[in-house]
């Protein structure tokens, strides 16, 4: 059984300049040694909708990653005091897919750049969405970051050491918590 965990990164905001998907390029560039990161690019995924009898490449794209990944790394921006529009809607296209096999039993850790409380209210509505969907959340650490707060370039990059470091340690704990869960094939 390989120990390499591949991680896929979906961030929920659509932002060139997104400061939650600059915590995905800081935790793409701090990996743990035994752990390989994908982006998954949810921007063309189409609402979710039963009616539509052939899956949209930008879906089946997405699905090709999610069947890959060991584990999910989530950026969880804060719109209305709950998830983004987006990445809820990924989740659900993945949920549809044949016996949930995309994401039952997978290690998932949730991050996040906001406002004050970073996304803490959106990352608790998205680790119910989680329970639904047989993802398994890991509990600590937890990365809130105020992306308001000098932690983050123009650009969405993130520049504080200490946003850094925690998202290295939600690495190594997601890659642990994935192992764990890894069933022998």
């Amino acid at each position: 059984m390989s120990k390499i965990i591949r991680v896929l990164g979906i961030s929920g905001s659509l932002r060139a300049k997104s400061c939650n998907t600059g915590l995905l390029r800081a935790a793409a560039s701090q990996l743990p040694e035994g752990m390989e990161f994908e982006f998954a690019d949810v921007s063309q995924i189409p609402f979710y909708n039963a009616d539509l009898q052939e899956k949209p490449v930008a879906v089946e794209t997405f699905f090709k990653q999610l069947e890959q990944a060991d584990a999910l790394l989530l950026a969880c921006p804060e719109y209305n005091y709950s998830i983004a529009p987006v990445l809820k809607n990924a989740i659900d296209w993945a949920s549809r897919y044949p016996d949930n096999k995309l994401l039952g039993g997978k290690a998932v850790a949730l991050c996040g750049a906001g406002g004050g409380m970073g996304t803490s209210r959106a990352q608790y509505h998205l680790r119910q969405v989680c329970v639904y969907v047989d993802l398994h959340p890991l509990n600590k650490p937890e990365v809130f970051a105020n992306a308001f707060a000098g932690g983050f370039d123009t650009d969405g990059n993130v520049t504080d050491d200490k946003i850094k470091s925690n998202l290295a340690a939600q690495l190594q704990a997601l890659q642990a918590w994935a192992l764990r869960l890894r069933v022998p094939s």
